[in-house]
């Protein structure tokens, strides 16, 4: 398998079930003609035709506005909204709407919906382009969040979400999207988690740019005899909780390391494993980070966010 960029394996899936199901259509701010602001996108509009790949306003209440429509009258829109810090302009239509539909119709009417957004810090964005919105979320009934940290599980878990018949936030982290990777055309199954580091001392749970960092830990750790044992949890909700128990019973010890303020992801994972699993587990903590927003200048940006030295030091030091 040929080795690609993050962002060529976003593009590829979008490609591959554009051409496969023609109910597919894709849209949002300067996806078609300019191929998004961070390159992800050229070319679809090019071959799919400008009425299935398309531009629209700069309204993200109106992109999710005509996402939950053409997915109740039919089809499977994928729609990117540029930044998760926005997602606010479009909660009504996700939480309220789209979430609850299959629900209040009785279980008869779907909504397949997948929406892509970009998140994450330390590209020196600032404040309100550099968030990690899952904790948003986190409590959603009807909603699934997704996460990949590699561009084959990119490629991989974006089909099965535009695939899935219910709304689906796929979050894509900046940093990630020139790192190189091998990519199949296999599609992930939603809510499985992976374990991509064997060890027997401490289990590491983490997902998107930080699994690199656990990762790099992890070797650092190796070599004082501290072995970790890496999860990448790839899906936020449903989390895969079994996957983690399992760990849990060899280590005894979970540490779950999220990039963004306490609140989110890592805190109801480590919940879950408590009420399941409270038997195996002598320590449990979670590495966040602080509890204020991210700041531009970089090296207070570096200080804010979790990094494999600092990941190995409180691993080390517990």
């Amino acid at each position: 398998m040929a080795e690609v960029e993050f962002r060529e394996a976003i593009r590829q899936a979008i490609d591959e079930e554009l051409a496969r199901d023609d109910a597919v259509v894709f849209f949002g701010e300067d996806v078609a003609a300019a191929g998004g602001v961070f390159a992800v996108t050229p070319g679809l509009m090019e071959k799919h035709g400008a009425e299935r790949v398309f531009d629209t306003p700069i309204s993200e209440l109106a992109l999710a506005g005509a996402a939950f429509g053409s997915a109740v009258a039919g089809l499977r829109p994928i729609v990117e909204i540029m930044f998760g810090d926005f997602l606010p302009l479009a909660m009504d239509s996700l939480v309220n709407q789209a979430a609850k539909y299959w629900y209040i119709s009785n279980e008869r009417a779907s909504v397949p919906l997948t929406v892509r957004s970009v998140v994450g810090g330390g590209g020196r964005f600032g404040a309100i382009h550099s968030q990690v919105p899952i904790g948003w979320f986190q409590g959603v009934p009807g909603l699934k969040l997704v996460a990949p940290a590699t561009p084959g599980d990119a490629k991989a878990l974006l089909k099965a979400a535009i695939r899935d018949d219910n709304p689906v936030l796929f979050f894509e982290h900046k940093r990630l999207y020139s790192i190189k990777g091998e990519v199949d055309g296999d599609v992930a199954t939603l809510g499985e988690a992976a374990v991509v580091r064997e060890g027997s001392d401490v289990t590491v749970v983490s997902a998107m740019r930080l699994l690199h960092e656990c990762l790099t830990a992890a070797e650092k750790l190796a070599g004082e005899d501290i072995e970790c044992e890496v999860i990448d949890i790839r899906t936020l909700r449903p989390l895969d909780v079994p996957t983690v128990l399992r760990s849990v019973e060899k280590t005894n010890r979970l540490v779950v390391v999220e990039e963004g303020p306490r609140g989110g992801w890592a805190g109801e994972l480590l919940a879950a494993v408590t009420e399941e699993g409270l038997g195996d587990l002598d320590d449990a903590w979670r590495i966040t980070t602080p509890d204020h927003p991210i700041p531009y200048s970089p090296p207070l940006e570096d200080a804010f966010m979790p990094a494999a030295e600092s990941i190995a030091r409180a691993i080390r030091e517990r």
